[in-house]
């Protein structure tokens, strides 16, 4: 269920990882809250309220894919990236268009097994933990152990009830044994002793020729159905306490888990709240059917009955596409948004054009969000002991790199800044393993030093950068 966050929490939480696009954030923002209001109305209502899709248009590296996904990541919300390069119309090789809602409905399988095994993570423990302690618990044998089958048959009552009592008092040793295992277990004692546990096989991929992906798009799936004909293959393997307890603790939280009430819960979760982020949709939105691009017009006539809402096939059962959101994105660059078909134009009734990045903006995007390139780059050298530090200069010579090769070359946008700071940071990067300093300063006369000729020169600049 999603978060009941306002649009403006929406916008606060997206403005710590994504500089500027205020706009597309105040409509994602809007997208997003309209899904909570609806789930407050009546299920009648609920039905005829369809979310309503966006299009993003703007230069690559500006921060469109970046808005969707921590938009989907914000809500745990089922989300998938998608090319629109990737499909085919039917009949030509390539990928069907359904593929798209089938992924979506695997990520929404997968978050909310996840989710399930945190919910039972201490009782997959404890029976871990049980399993454990009968591996390691003592082997009590006796001579009865040995005896033949026919000896019990023909044996007088006094001996069957000496081996009764005999197998009572082992019962009781290996139950004691146990116990005093159990608390060495819990105190960590025995953590780097080895035992040998039972392993499900991976499965032979032999079949994956065969099989394809094709299969796939009817709904099918040839391993599954040949592999509830056959026992699974087991193996031995000898790990450490600390390992077996991992995988015996997955293994019995596997057993736990109902997955009939997973799927019908993923199933729900993907045709409510699920987002498809398609990227790349200018790059099918030519009218022109000859030459290499006939599957243009194409793949638009397919995607348009899944975004305007269809019933998918699965293999775990139909998929309503009706109330899950699409996000789709362009630089348009070459082309415009009237050239898609009216029918896919009507589907995407908001638009919202994201800026190219400012210098500003480079700097901002160095410094600003969580996980900003300074921050990575330094926390990376961190752990060779080396501290680096960059001046306020140096953040401003950097960004301002940034934006001239952009206005020179191809403009990528914020990816920019990853190949400078790589190109940049080369020689410390390589040398920090071998320094003897730990305490590294980068000024704006050190970039200048290391980006002038490149970035002066517009043919190295196109080559390096």
């Amino acid at each position: 269920m999603f978060k009941t966050l306002t649009p403006r929490e929406i916008v606060m939480e997206l403005d710590k990882y994504i500089v500027g696009q205020d706009n597309a954030k105040k409509c994602v923002a809007i997208a997003l809250r309209n899904r909570f209001r609806r789930n407050m109305l009546s299920e009648e209502l609920q039905d005829e309220i369809m979310p309503k899709n966006i299009l993003m248009i703007g230069p690559t590296g500006v921060g469109k894919t970046e808005i969707a996904r921590r938009l989907a990541k914000l809500v745990k919300a089922p989300f998938v990236k998608v090319e629109a390069t990737g499909f085919t119309e039917v009949g030509y090789v390539g990928r069907d268009v359904e593929t798209m809602v089938r992924d979506l409905l695997e990520i929404s399988i997968r978050m909310i097994k996840q989710e399930k095994v945190q919910e039972i993570e201490d009782q997959a423990l404890k029976l871990a933990n049980d399993v454990l302690a009968k591996l390691l618990s003592p082997k009590v044998h006796s001579n009865s152990e040995n005896k033949n089958p026919f000896d019990v048959l023909f044996s007088d009552t006094s001996v069957s009830q000496d081996s009764t009592d005999e197998f009572e008092e082992r019962e009781e040793i290996i139950n004691e044994g146990k116990e005093d295992i159990k608390e060495k277990l819990a105190s960590g004692e025995l953590d780097k002793e080895y035992v040998e546990i039972e392993i499900e096989e991976s499965s032979n991929s032999s079949m994956d020729f065969f099989v394809g992906s094709n299969f796939e798009e009817f709904g099918m799936n040839i391993q599954d159905m040949f592999g509830s004909m056959f026992p699974k293959k087991m193996k031995k393997k000898k790990v450490t306490v600390t390992q077996a307890r991992k995988i015996l603790t997955q293994t019995e939280a596997q057993k736990l888990i109902d997955m009939d009430e997973v799927i019908n819960e993923s199933i729900k979760r993907t045709e409510q709240n699920g987002i498809v982020f398609i990227d790349e949709i200018d790059k099918i939105s030519g009218k022109d059917s000859n030459g290499p691009d006939v599957s243009r017009g194409g793949v638009q006539r397919d995607v348009l009955p899944i975004i305007e809402g269809a019933t998918v096939m699965t293999k775990y059962g139909p998929l309503k596409t009706d109330h899950i959101l699409f996000i789709a994105a362009g630089a348009f660059h070459t082309s415009k948004p009237s050239d898609l078909i009216p029918e896919l134009q009507g589907r995407f009734p908001i638009r919202v054009e994201l800026d190219s990045l400012s210098c500003q903006d480079f700097k901002l995007i160095l410094t600003q969000p969580r996980n900003s390139l300074i921050k990575q780059y330094t926390e990376l050298l961190k752990t060779e002991g080396v501290i680096l530090k960059f001046t306020e200069n140096a953040i401003d010579e950097i960004a301002q790199n940034a934006y001239t090769v952009n206005s020179q070359t191809e403009n990528i946008g914020a990816r920019r800044l990853h190949t400078i700071m790589e190109k940049l940071l080369e020689d410390i990067l390589f040398n920090a393993p071998d320094k003897t300093e730990t305490n590294i300063v980068i000024d704006d006369v050190y970039v200048k030093e290391k980006m002038q000729l490149i970035v002066s020169d517009d043919d190295l600049s196109r080559y390096i950068l």
